[in-house]
């Protein structure tokens, strides 16, 4: 590791410090403010940190690895999360805001769905187990791209690299909260936005200019150039659907909850979308350009995912670098203490406090809500310790899941009031049972599977909505 690379990124790991120092201070007194943050996020906050908890390091590796790899055709992808994004915004946020609020100040999303429905005292530890489950996993996965971060581009330990990213993230989000995950988001999503625009015009400028690279890549291979090449129906559909996963990512929509007014989420929404069209091209032009400076030097690649990293080493100073791969680190930090924080509030709300200690202090819940970051970081460090554990493939799987299992009723219950609490259920059981029997049958390379998943929950509540409502009218 180069001397600069070693300054920027320890500067970066003490800025993470100290924002949850900051935090920790502000507003942890009470479970409402290290849960939530006390409602209080302001738009730009808002929406930097739903789009950094969102993207992970798949905006900086997997993206421009699918670009690099087979061509426009990757966009599809970008174009179904950024339709999906901006649903989102429009259907959920304004509403979850209120309804949240409506309910009776619920904090966590089992804790609405178990307020929105009557008797919803199942509906909540379903609900929430699913969480706690997946996103310990999602957890591990997060810390072992950290550990491989070390390993592949700072020539540290997998080991070293695992323990420093969890290190650092299990302290800010355990002392500083909901606050401290959503100011360092900001900070980092403003990381990964310079980012994504520095490599890209780097990379073209020195591959001879667009003209230039055009050319290069069409000397590969013209169908690069090509939209729709090698993309069926089905794999058009599949790659759009992504979009679907948006309205059930608990870790994303719990920012509309937070923020300070219904009044500020369309200018979040602006700032938001704005980010995401800048870092989704900036990804896909970072696939694209290194594809045309690889050609131009020569030079071939083993591994599609590793292009940004290959362009920061040598394209840029170690100081430049050092940013750069700090960059990635803030795409895999973020989504993982926005992880442990949901897993931590649904441990705390949804079960200790509803089933166990209702009289609990301010003081005792916030400490059972640290202690429950510490636990789930504890059991992700320990599925993380093998970089070939099998809960990578897992991982692969789980945004189908939680969209399936959550969207469409995130959705009804937003927008459909006839939508029950038997119903609600049906739709959580049915649409993670689809994602899982879609998977296990090996259906996924022909349709995402949370196609199957989002249609078939969807149907299950207002299948079973609509029959409850029919026999209470007959009974009347």
């Amino acid at each position: 590791m180069r001397t600069g690379e070693i300054v920027t990124l320890s500067l970066y790991f003490i800025l993470m410090l100290g924002i949850g120092v900051y935090a920790w201070r502000k507003s942890t007194s009470d479970i409402d403010g290290y849960v939530l943050g006390g409602r209080s996020l302001g738009p730009g906050v808002t929406a930097l940190s739903a789009g950094a908890s969102d993207m992970s390091g798949w905006l900086m590796l997997g993206l421009p690895g699918a670009m690099f790899a087979s061509g426009l055709s990757a966009a599809w992808i970008g174009i179904g999360l950024a339709l999906g994004a901006l649903a989102n915004w429009m259907l959920v946020a304004p509403r979850l805001r209120e309804r949240t609020v409506a309910v009776g100040d619920a904090l966590t999303i089992p804790d609405y769905l178990g307020k929105r429905f009557p008797k919803g005292d199942v509906l909540r530890v379903v609900s929430s187990a699913v969480i706690i489950v997946f996103f310990t996993v999602y957890t591990a996965s997060g810390l072992v791209a950290g550990g491989k971060l070390f390993d592949s581009a700072l020539g540290q330990s997998y080991t070293i690299g695992l323990w420093v990213t969890a290190g650092v993230v299990v302290a800010y989000t355990l002392f500083g909260g909901f606050l401290a995950v959503s100011l360092t988001d900001f900070v980092q999503g403003v990381i990964m936005f310079f980012a994504m625009i520095i490599v890209p015009v780097v990379a073209l400028q020195m591959a001879g200019g667009w003209d230039v690279s055009m050319d290069l890549v069409r000397s590969i291979d013209p169908s690069r150039l090509d939209w729709f090449e090698g993309v069926g129906l089905l794999g058009l559909i599949s790659a759009l659907a992504w979009g679907l996963g948006y309205f059930g990512q608990p870790h994303i929509i719990v920012r509309f909850m937070a923020i300070r007014s219904v009044a500020d989420v369309p200018t979040a929404r602006n700032i938001g979308m704005g980010w995401m069209l800048v870092t989704l091209v900036g990804a896909l032009g970072t696939g694209f350009a290194g594809l045309a400076y690889m050609t131009a030097q020569g030079q071939t690649l083993s591994d599609p995912e590793t292009i940004f990293i290959v362009l920061t080493k040598v394209l840029f100073n170690d100081w430049v670098s050092g940013f750069l791969l700090a960059a990635i680190l803030a795409a895999i930090m973020s989504t993982i203490s926005s992880q442990l924080l949901v897993s931590s509030s649904s441990i705390t709300e949804d079960y200790y406090r509803r089933f166990f200690r209702r009289e609990a202090s301010q003081k005792e819940l916030v400490l059972t809500g640290r202690l429950s970051v510490l636990a789930v970081a504890l059991v992700a460090i320990f599925m993380a310790r093998d970089p070939d554990s099998s809960v990578l493939s897992i991982v692969s799987n789980a945004w189908a899941g939680f969209g399936a299992a959550f969207g469409p009723l995130i959705l009804l219950s937003l927008l459909w009031e006839g939508t029950t609490r038997n119903g609600a259920l049906a739709g959580i059981l049915s649409g993670a049972a689809t994602v899982g029997v879609w998977i296990f049958a090996g259906l996924s390379d022909t349709l995402y599977e949370i196609v199957p998943g989002f249609a078939v929950s969807f149907a299950a509540i207002v299948i079973v909505s609509l029959m409850e409502s029919n026999r209470v009218q007959a009974r009347g």
